[in-house]
């Protein structure tokens, strides 16, 4: 890729929950624009999952660009696995330019038959996840002046769908961290922005639980994927939106 086709050339990048579908497409996205970037997740080659992909596997496609890569094995949950994460970012890199929070779980079921302790987990994952990298690297971007917090939300903020109600209120609060957080670190140059996903997207987990469904007319993950690398080369004066896919892609056209 020639440099001026790497809007982010050298910058530093975290992706959360990138070792399959849209964190790994996002972590490619990101290195294809010049950026080095951190793939963090729980699927690890010494701890793999049912589902395919694992954080060493999205490394390496980063290194296949020409870009450096980290895998850092991290439940984002987990306080002290997160701060040992973002230690080691630091002392790596030295900096951190653009933080997303992709990772998120969903436990389909009404809520009379969800255990208390799955409803901590989706909130856990998605929004507690999302808060805890977030403040992980918050201090190195005050210091920096500078960065890009991206977080990743769904249509599902806005629509109800049967059995989704714990994984609709982590989403719709992700979305409103995003406001809030926008507009308390906009005099600091740094922006944070929300990825709404309104869309059907194919990913790996997705089509390995559900190999009956024709995916032929499902978005591919690099339409996430794109949206997050146009979100991190916006100017910091665009923060605190939340924005689909096609909202994002119709100011792509108008550029």
């Amino acid at each position: 890729m020639a440099p001026e086709s790497q809007p982010l050339k050298d910058r530093i990048a975290v992706v959360t929950g990138a070792s399959r579908g849209i964190g790994r497409a996002t972590a490619v996205a990101l290195a294809r624009a010049g950026a080095h970037v951190v793939v963090t997740a729980r699927s690890s080659e010494a701890s793999p999952s049912r589902l395919p992909g694992t954080i060493e596997d999205t490394a390496r496609q980063v290194e296949a660009l020409g870009r450096r890569a980290l895998a850092v094995p991290t439940d984002v949950t987990n306080d002290e696995q997160v701060e040992a994460m973002a230690s080691r970012v630091l002392d790596e890199f030295g900096r951190v330019d653009i933080v997303v929070n992709n990772a998120g779980i969903s436990f389909p079921a009404p809520l009379a038959e969800t255990p208390i302790r799955r409803w901590d987990l989706v909130l856990g994952v998605n929004l507690r996840g999302t808060v805890l990298c977030t403040k992980a690297f918050l201090p190195k971007m005050l210091e920096q002046k500078s960065g890009h917090i991206i977080n990743v939300s769904s249509g599902l903020a806005e629509v109800l769908m049967p059995g989704m109600l714990s994984y609709s209120v982590s989403k719709i609060a992700i979305e409103k961290l995003t406001e809030g957080l926008g507009l308390e670190l906009q005099p600091h140059g740094i922006a944070v922005n929300c990825l709404r996903i309104e869309m059907s997207i194919a990913t790996e987990g997705w089509t390995y639980r559900n190999p009956d469904i024709d995916y032929s007319d499902w978005e591919k993950p690099d339409a996430a994927a794109d949206c997050v690398v146009w979100l991190a080369t916006r100017d910091p004066s665009l923060t605190g939106r939340t924005l689909t896919i096609a909202e994002i892609r119709e100011q792509m056209r108008a550029a």
